[in-house]
């Protein structure tokens, strides 16, 4: 196979749950050598974490991709002296524990750098170090609390929403993911040391939301709920069929708006001086909603969506994971391969997002068993002697 673009990378990923473990999952998909660390006996609880098939779980068996696995308990001094003599050759550190608790441990960046000034410590938290909730534990249902997305979603006369799925890790694990490659890039390409990540759970997600800071801050007005509408463009909504589907539509672009109401037999509104430009449409929302809602639910998915496509019209379904497995689209982009998998045969997993032309993502397997690579990693890499291998299996540490 041909090198990838993070080859000779090594990383250590001591974080449990969502955010860390991602970075560590799409580094390992283009070539970084992920080594995860996880507590003896229990392991990370993204093992159980969401829906099982057989004791197993499905997320971790995408989320663990390409990764190796060990087993050490940070708790306990020596561990603690093994994931530093672990750190001496690594590039990346990834941890998630609580800032006073690295201090304790001697596994703070300070600490760390003293042994390996190359390295890039990643360290996700809930609230991110300095202020007075530095210390607490927090979640990404806290995140998405706290940056204003749950403000902002749902009906407009119905309580503020939370998403069904990882998004404040997420977004905090993307952040974290372009910020190890700039870091790298910074070491490598410029002769510096290393340096410390900081990221936190609600700050990637608020700056995706600065809209409504914006406007309270220049305009002293606070956005509030509007369901599937937004004041940025119109149309704007998810319309229901009259086979009972749903499609969504954006008009986001004066073209694009423009092009909606003509395929729905409203041309004359794009001469109407009410709905003539961005701001007037927005004007008048919900006049433009009620057309589409009425024109849409007098016609199946399938003839909508016709009508629309011809047009050029920015629509599309909202699917059900069903659906979205059978799109044309995504199956000749092949986005969900099929893959072999020891525990559950074979499962399909959403392949590498980036297509890179010359260095493309790869999933050389599943999630392994929780310390699947002890021997490699304890006698091959550190290069225990046998007899402290066993040693520390039977104290627990390993």
């Amino acid at each position: 196979m041909s090198a990838q673009s993070l080859s000779g990378i090594r990383v250590l990923e001591a974080a449990t749950l969502a955010a860390g473990p991602l970075v560590g999952t799409w580094l390992g998909e283009f070539g970084a050598e992920v080594i995860k660390i996880e507590q003896p006996g229990s392991g990370d609880p993204l093992r159980q974490w969401g829906a099982l098939k057989n004791d197993v779980g499905l997320m971790w068996k995408s989320l663990g991709r390409n990764k190796r696995t060990i087993t050490l308990d940070l708790r306990s001094g020596r561990g603690q002296e093994l994931l530093r003599s672990m750190a001496t050759d690594a590039d990346v550190l990834i941890l998630n524990t609580r800032p006073s608790t690295l201090v304790k441990w001697g596994l703070d960046y300070p600490s760390l750098r003293k042994v390996n000034d190359g390295l890039v410590m990643v360290h996700v938290t809930g609230f991110g170090a300095g202020g007075p909730k530095t210390d607490r534990p927090g979640f990404g249902t806290l995140g998405e609390a706290m940056s204003g997305f749950a403000h902002l979603t749902g009906e407009r006369d119905g309580p503020p929403t939370l998403p069904a799925f990882m998004l404040a890790d997420g977004v905090a694990a993307l952040t974290a993911t372009y910020s190890v490659m700039m870091a790298l890039y910074h070491r490598d390409v410029h002769q510096a040391p290393g340096q410390l990540i900081d990221i936190n759970l609600i700050e990637p997600l608020a700056r995706l939301l600065e809209q409504p800071v914006l406007t309270y801050d220049q305009l002293g007005t606070v956005p509030t709920r509007m369901g599937n509408r937004w004041d940025i463009s119109a149309p704007r909504n998810t319309y229901q069929t009259s086979d009972g589907q749903w499609l969504a539509m954006s008009g986001s672009a004066p073209s694009i708006a423009m092009r909606a109401l003509k395929a729905i037999g409203r041309s004359d509104l794009n001469e109407d001086i009410r709905f003539a430009d961005a701001q007037q449409r927005l004007a008048h929302a919900e006049e433009i909603d009620r057309l589409m809602a009425d024109w849409i639910g007098a016609r199946t998915l399938e003839e909508a969506m016709a009508v629309f496509e011809q047009a050029e019209v920015a629509a599309a379904p909202v699917y059900t994971a069903e659906q979205l497995l059978a799109d044309p689209q995504l199956v000749a982009r092949n986005t969900y391969p099929q893959l072999p998998d020891k525990d559950l045969g074979t499962m399909r997993v959403q392949a590498p997002v980036p297509r890179m032309s010359d260095t493309p993502g790869r999933i050389d397997h599943l999630g392994p068993d929780i310390g699947a690579d002890n021997d490699d990693i304890y006698l091959g890499l550190l290069g225990l002697d046998r007899a402290e291998y066993q040693n520390l299996q039977d104290q627990g540490i390993i």
